[in-house]
């Protein structure tokens, strides 16, 4: 699939339909618990056929597990029958763990059963694009170095951050291209821990990395989906230095103040709380949500309508059917 073909083709026949982060809830539909599903790449592959079957979304999108990449570098994870499984503790204590740290191979801990997730849900899932999940390098850098410290680093050692990086940087740009050759159509890269950052830490400790994995290997066939959940906004004229086709933006920004500051060529995606409201929300709640963002923000011919963030795995099956009901009607 030509995906830049895809996008202009969604621009001029006008977005219709949303692409929120959506896999979790699948396992509802299923009825697998989560611990299982992370564990199996076939599974997941038939969560998101599950996903695919029961909403009209614009692209099928794979689990936001970011513990997976963390776990293949030696990370201790914690697992649940019905949350997303967390990285516990910190794996460098110390600047000779930094410099001894190795970068694992792709297959390595759970990252094998994730490409198997996408081999599978390439023959499952025939009639939209297929887009993988991975962590963006600064998240995955605080996740082994514990996000406190990584904070305080990047002002004291910043050399040493840099080094952790690097190797996180070299080893998703690996992870992703393994992906992309699995049959993905794109990534979503979530990036969420750059939303702590001040503008020129963003700049220097998150952007440039980023950046690095894009031009590795977004092209014609393949897609880069940025995703950053924290206040984007003082941060986004950096961010489109990235050079991802799609930003994706959580709900602690409001989208009638991003969507100007967005250039015509680049989507920008967002954002009904994906916690207050589809997790822990009524129906009521979703459908007055949804509404006020698309009577807002459907004007622009580059927004596509979502979610703030991953939905979580208990959410309730009515709110997301909600969600979907208010996009159909509205765009009818």
């Amino acid at each position: 699939m030509n995906m830049n073909a895809w996008l202009s083709e969604l621009k001029a026949n006008k977005i219709t339909k949303a692409m929120p982060v959506l896999s979790f809830p699948g396992s509802q539909i299923i009825k697998v618990g989560v611990d299982k599903l992370v564990q199996s790449g076939e599974l997941q592959a038939q969560c998101m056929k599950a996903i695919a079957d029961r909403y009209d979304t614009l692209a099928a999108l794979s689990l936001m597990d970011l513990s997976v990449e963390a776990e293949a570098f030696g990370a201790d994870i914690l697992f649940s029958d019905d949350e997303v499984p967390t990285v516990v503790g910190k794996l460098l204590e110390s600047e000779d763990d930094i410099k001894n740290l190795q970068v694992p191979k792709v297959g390595d801990k759970r990252t094998g059963e994730y490409v198997k997730t996408i081999e599978h849900a390439a023959k499952l899932i025939t009639d939209r694009p297929i887009l993988a999940g991975a962590i963006g390098p600064f998240s995955l850098s605080g996740r082994l170095l514990d996000m406190t410290e990584i904070m305080v680093m990047s002002i004291t050692d910043p050399e040493l951050v840099h080094q952790v990086l690097s190797k996180a940087t070299e080893f998703i740009i690996s992870y992703i291209g393994t992906i992309k050759a699995a049959g993905a159509n794109g990534v979503v890269i979530a990036e969420p821990a750059a939303g702590l950052l001040s503008p020129d830490l963003n700049a220097e400790f998150s952007v440039p990395y980023v950046k690095q994995v894009v031009d590795a290997l977004q092209d014609e066939s393949f897609m880069v989906v940025y995703h950053n959940c924290g206040n984007t906004i003082p941060l986004i004229n950096d961010i489109l230095k990235i050079g991802a086709k799609v930003l994706h933006f959580g709900n602690a920004v409001d989208m009638t103040e991003m969507m100007p500051l967005i250039p015509d060529d680049i989507f920008a995606s967002g954002n009904v709380d994906p916690s207050s409201k589809f997790r822990n929300g009524t129906r009521g709640e979703v459908i007055e949500a949804t509404q006020k963002l698309l009577e807002s923000c459907a004007k622009y011919p580059n927004f596509i309508p979502s979610s703030g963030c991953d939905i979580p795995p208990a959410t309730p099956l009515e709110n997301i059917d909600a969600f979907f009901e208010v996009i159909a009607d509205f765009y009818k």
